[in-house]
């Protein structure tokens, strides 16, 4: 669904005006669509219907509480990158046993907590991790449970940043290597062999590269069958289906299950898939409000109070984010560039876009924030973060609160 839609010259989240919501609750206010969220789930989740699967939200990608708890009530399990995640999920209401746990620096404190609690897999991004995590399994007197990353050298077709599939990423363990710490790891007391693993990279377009990578990774799931016959359990195809930002087509639910599931049905194996932006990402955006509009000799600067801090895609990526004013003008056009207060020549949403002419005190929405906007945000040049809210129809409800100055300095003593 597009949850964000003109209603009689306004922009609104379902059934909700953006204006009232920055009346309510100020700005800059991340807004976000929960009928959007959960149908995105629910669409791929349905398109998987006909093999054993879990849907793992990634939770790096939007990590509040109230999505969290949506997508678990769901039916949604968790991919997650830190022990601070899995805290989040369990508050959340989600079970550690349908937790996938990835990341390439796990310590060995989170391994602990992770191992404790019961998470149904580690997703091991290293020899050095394997080695931690069997010393974790004999010293707890329990078998940790494992999945080899494996990275099959396949080229995503995304930005060099979140591109994780190729040989020289950061990110998991050579295909032409794997089979062997799979035969090492079947000889230790310390791990159990769960799985097979990978995950290519994010806002992936294209279903060949998927294609590609599963070929792949299915010849070597056939030799780990015949080291763990009895524990094998999973194939987990990672994540990073990409969204529309701008002119993007990316594959439907639907389209990429018919590129995956002929390829894993005869594996008698239950598939799991990663999703994050995918679900979240085009159910939010940054609501902003004009705080001037500077003329310069050369061009113009549209200055809003939301900045870099609250939304750092376009200033570290160079990604690009559809801004449209809140209430709908068919008056001329200007080229501006679109930018914070931060005091960073790269903190801005937009360079050179063609725009509405707006003025002081209106509002522009900042689209397709869900993914990686608050999850990124931060406190710099001392800026309080955002409040969020929750949409669901007619009913809104805030799931963040706005900080004060006084949490800017919680937790630091006093100079003395």
């Amino acid at each position: 669904m597009n949850a964000f839609q003109y209603r009689r010259g306004e922009l609104c989240c379902e059934q909700v005006p953006l204006r009232q919501l920055a009346e309510r609750f100020g700005t800059p206010l991340y807004i976000y669509s929960r009928n959007h969220i959960v149908g995105q789930f629910t669409a791929l989740d349905h398109a998987f219907r006909s093999v054993d699967h879990t849907i793992c939200y990634a939770v790096k990608a939007n990590s509040n509480l109230a999505i969290l708890r949506a997508l678990a009530e769901a039916g949604a399990g968790f991919d997650i990158v830190s022990a601070g995640e899995l805290y989040r999920v369990l508050r959340a209401g989600g079970a550690p046993s349908r937790c996938v746990f990835s990341g390439v620096g796990k310590t060995r404190e989170e391994i602990d907590y992770a191992l404790k609690l019961g998470v149904a897999v580690f997703n091991v991004e290293s020899e050095a991790e394997l080695a931690q995590l069997n010393a974790c399994g004999q010293r707890l007197r329990r078998r940790a449970p494992i999945a080899l990353r494996v990275n099959p050298h396949v080229d995503p077709d995304t930005h060099h940043y979140i591109s994780t599939g190729k040989e020289e990423s950061k990110f998991g363990i050579s295909i032409e290597r794997a089979l062997a710490v799979y035969q090492a790891a079947s000889r230790l007391p310390g791990v159990e062999i769960r799985g097979v693993q990978m995950h290519i990279g994010s806002q992936i377009t294209k279903t060949q590269p998927y294609r590609l990578a599963i070929q792949k990774l299915l010849r070597l799931t056939d030799q780990v069958r015949q080291l763990a016959p009895a524990t094998l359990r999973s194939l987990d195809i990672g994540g990073g289906l990409g969204i529309c930002y701008r002119k993007e087509t990316p594959p439907t639910a639907q389209q990429f299950a018919a590129t995956v599931l002929p390829l894993v049905k005869n594996t008698w194996l239950q598939l799991l898939i990663e999703p994050g932006r995918f679900i979240v990402g085009n159910g939010g955006v940054v609501l902003a409000r004009v705080v001037y509009v500077k003329q310069t000799p050369v061009k113009t600067f549209i200055i809003t109070d939301a900045a870099m801090n609250d939304l750092i895609r376009p200033a570290l990526y160079g990604s690009y984010h559809g801004i449209v004013p809140v209430r709908a003008t068919r008056g001329k056009k200007i080229k501006a560039d679109i930018v914070g207060p931060v005091c960073e020549s790269g903190d801005f949403f937009a360079e050179g876009r063609s725009i509405p002419a707006v003025q002081a005190g209106d509002l522009l929405a900042v689209l397709s924030a869900g993914a990686y906007g608050m999850a990124m945000a931060s406190n710099y040049n001392s800026r309080p973060r955002a409040a969020e809210v929750l949409v669901a129809g007619h009913r809104t409800a805030c799931v963040r609160r706005r900080e004060t100055l006084a949490d800017l300095i919680r937790g630091e003593p006093a100079y003395t």
